[in-house]
């Protein structure tokens, strides 16, 4: 089971990542974003101004300046991305809408291609500032280097003699170095839950789910199952290879279905954890099935398996037609 447990990691950290790429380019998010480097440029102008009559022995200016640009360029490529994203998620409303209805208007043709050529458009403009948006981040790691050596030769005399501009690189750094270590200890704690604590991952998804998921009417049709331990000995309906974990047994149905597992197969791939006696069990329409607590909270945040991905949406429609 520890294969279709790293497909269940995999799919957990995939969807992790959507969510953060979301949560980033959300509208809060991108006006914070501008704020903070709006207010970084601001600084540097306005110590450039004041430190006018300033000469330091190394070219701080020129470093605040390339500074500056940076958050500028920053500034434009995220403007660029976030209304890229919007105008996508407009586009793909509008489709899903016209394929709701059914019946497509005399213009339909003309509207599909422009909304073939807008969205070639606004791939592009994204691709630009992706590109963009990555040659900036490596300069500002070398341009940061450049700085630290430049303020580390100066020392104490440029501190003396050009107070303004030697403190604000010197903030313009340390803001920096602050932010790559929350980042990287974030992202090393995001991987020790992926890999440690699936449910825990899990339960941050739930919490921040958007109902883009199944609903609770829809978990709910969904068969669930008690499961129930027996022994090799016992007789069973069904043909399982090995040695037997134990038997699922719908539960609200007259008729007394039973499915025997084998017990590599009587284990939760979201949990990892084994399936006790007398445990509820859901079942989805692709026929994997998972703790009704684990696979619940999955599916409010994504309406398909976690294991071979098939989307419980569909099949539900596919039967209402």
């Amino acid at each position: 089971m520890r294969e279709p447990s790293m497909l269940v990691r995999e799919t957990a950290a995939e969807q992790l990542e959507e969510r953060h790429s979301d949560w980033a380019y959300s509208k809060p998010v991108v006006v914070l974003d501008i704020i903070w480097n709006f207010a970084f440029v601001a600084a540097a102008v306005g110590v450039l101004v004041l430190s006018w009559n300033e000469r330091p022995s190394m070219p701080l200016r020129l470093w605040i300046i390339g500074y500056a640009l940076q958050c500028l360029l920053h500034m434009v490529c995220v403007c660029v991305e976030y209304r890229r994203r919007r105008r996508q998620r407009s586009m793909g409303y509008r489709s899903y809408n016209t394929g709701e209805e059914g019946a497509l208007s005399p213009r339909s043709g003309v509207d599909s291609e422009q909304y073939v050529t807008l969205a070639h458009l606004e791939e592009d403009g994204g691709s630009v500032a992706k590109h963009l948006e990555s040659a900036n981040t490596m300069f500002s790691f070398i341009w940061w280097i450049i700085g630290f050596y430049w303020v580390s030769v100066g020392g104490q005399a440029m501190a003396g003699g050009s107070p303004q501009l030697y403190w604000l690189c010197i903030v313009f750094l340390g803001f920096d170095v602050f932010f790559v270590v929350f980042c990287v200890a974030l992202a090393c704690i995001i991987g020790i839950a992926v890999c440690c604590c699936l449910p825990c991952i899990i339960a941050i998804l739930y919490a921040v789910a958007d109902q883009e998921g199944a609903s609770k009417e829809d978990i709910d049709q969904l068969p669930k199952y008690k499961f129930r331990k027996i022994g090799n000995d016992d007789k069973v309906a069904g043909d399982v290879q090995g040695s037997i974990g134990g038997v699922m047994t719908e539960c609200g149905t007259d008729s007394l279905m039973e499915r025997a597992l084998s017990e590599d197969d009587a284990e939760c791939c979201i949990c990892l954890s084994s399936y006790d006696d007398g445990v509820e069990l859901r079942e989805l329409p692709c026929g994997h099935h998972f703790h009704c607590a684990c696979v619940d909270k999955w599916l409010h945040i994504n309406a398909t398996c976690p294991l071979c991905k098939y989307n419980i949406l569909k099949s539900s429609t596919h039967e209402e037609v």
